[in-house]
């Protein structure tokens, strides 16, 4: 069941893409299009999985830090990703942690997975200067890498959870975008649609309709676990774009991920009222 976890954070956050753009009316986030954001320090979000009756685990995103370097300003980002206990052969627990500039661009992505006995990880470094990632994996808790691999790259990238944050950067922007990004050591393509619809949706830990901005999107390759084809979402409409639902399908049908738990300075879901 770890496609409901890993396929999340890539909804929120789009999906894979490199190539060029076939069409005039779709956006590619690249150096010259790319927008200023700011993320609360010490936010965070935490959300519920669940699959028709049952509910499968729960995703917690923090903003840990910013950074001002000489060059530009990053973002040091977590998720934390855990399955409910007592759900029948299911015991999963992973993080992913990334390093984004202010333009979300990932310069620095690890993924720990965690066992019983042991940490694994794999860690994405982005050298754009050379137009490569070095990607090196192994045991954390020895210390030992075990393996080194190289992509090269054209453009400047995302990773899977700074991709969670370029959604709600370009949440208001009413045009079809295309995301460059790097998952599992391989490109790919998606494309996601913020069309501007305003409606209410109703979740079950917010006891009133929450005014939201609907999207949605196609990831255009079959992903970890059978991630493949529509999805959609729909996030705050507000300032904050904090996301509060999304579906999306998967091997064995359509999963929803609600907005559970969130600490956030000021902020409380906006109620949604009909004009």
């Amino acid at each position: 069941m770890k496609e409901f976890f890993f396929s999340f954070i890539l909804f929120l956050s789009i999906i894979n893409s490199t190539g060029l753009l076939g069409k005039d009316n779709k956006i590619k986030i690249s150096n010259s299009n790319s927008i200023n954001t700011e993320f609360e320090v010490g936010e965070e979000l935490i959300y519920n999985v669940s699959y028709l009756f049952f509910n499968l685990g729960e995703i917690k995103i923090k903003v840990i830090d910013k950074i001002r370097e000489p060059e530009r300003t990053v973002y040091k980002t977590v998720a934390y990703i855990d399955s409910y206990k007592g759900i029948p052969f299911v015991n999963l627990h992973e993080v992913y942690e990334s390093i984004f500039d202010q333009k979300i661009y990932s310069y620095w992505f690890r993924e720990l997975i965690k066992s019983s006995s042991n940490i694994d990880f794999i860690t994405f470094n982005f050298d754009y200067t050379n137009k490569r990632v070095v990607f090196e994996s192994g045991d954390l808790i020895k210390n030992v890498v075990k393996q080194t691999d190289t992509l090269q790259i054209d453009t400047l990238s995302q990773d899977g959870l700074s991709l969670f944050f370029l959604a709600r950067a370009y949440l208001f922007s009413n045009d079809t975008i295309v995301a460059p990004t790097i998952m599992i050591g391989k490109k790919g393509n998606a494309v996601i649609n913020f069309y501007g619809k305003r409606k209410g949706v109703k979740i079950k830990y917010i006891d009133y309709p929450v005014d939201v901005i609907e999207f949605n999107g196609n990831a255009n390759f079959v992903g970890v676990y059978g991630f493949t084809g529509g999805f959609e979402g729909w996030f705050s409409n507000d300032e904050a774009r904090v996301p509060i639902m999304a579906k999306l399908k998967v091997l064995i049908g359509k999963v929803k991920v609600e907005l559970k738990e969130w600490k956030k300075k000021d902020w409380i879901p906006p109620r949604y009222k009909e004009n």
